[in-house]
């Protein structure tokens, strides 16, 4: 996993010509003028989903991961807290759903990182998070992930 500011995604661009193109939008795009909503930027090898929401207690809350793609988890506005652990032997919680491409897992989080507007995460396959969650009370947050197919 990989915790940064936007400001710094050039650092991140030898992991690929995908990458490049994952920062890129990010880079580029004005999100305060974008809707919630999924936009292509790779056919289905790249591509992004806008959401807004309001954080999230941890109660009852469990860590995902992901096969067919790597989230690059980028906070627009708002603050949220997310949860984060590595993969390692543990058993998943829900078995690996092909068709939404995540699964579940009970643990709870080791680390826990907040992130704000301008901040991203990177999360790779055996990378196991718990986003959304609130740092105190919660705050809207308007995040982008940007799905990098493997």
């Amino acid at each position: 996993m990989i915790l940064d500011t936007l400001a710094n995604a050039q650092r991140y661009y030898g992991l690929g010509p995908k990458f490049v193109k994952a920062f890129e939008y990010l880079l580029q795009t004005d999100f305060s003028q974008v809707e919630k909503g999924r936009y292509t930027i790779d056919g289905d090898d790249i591509f992004a989903i806008v959401n807004e929401y309001d954080t999230i207690d941890i109660a009852g809350e469990q860590m995902e991961s992901h096969r067919r793609y790597i989230d690059v988890q980028y906070v627009a506005s708002g603050v949220e807290r997310v949860g984060h652990d590595f993969m390692g032997d543990k058993t998943p919680s829900q078995a690996y759903d092909a068709e939404k491409d995540f699964m579940l897992f009970a643990e709870a989080p080791a680390f826990f990182t907040v992130l704000g507007a301008g901040q991203f995460a990177v999360f790779f396959p055996t990378d196991l998070h718990m986003p959304n969650l609130s740092v105190d009370d919660a705050v809207k947050v308007k995040k982008v992930v940007v799905k990098v197919g493997v």
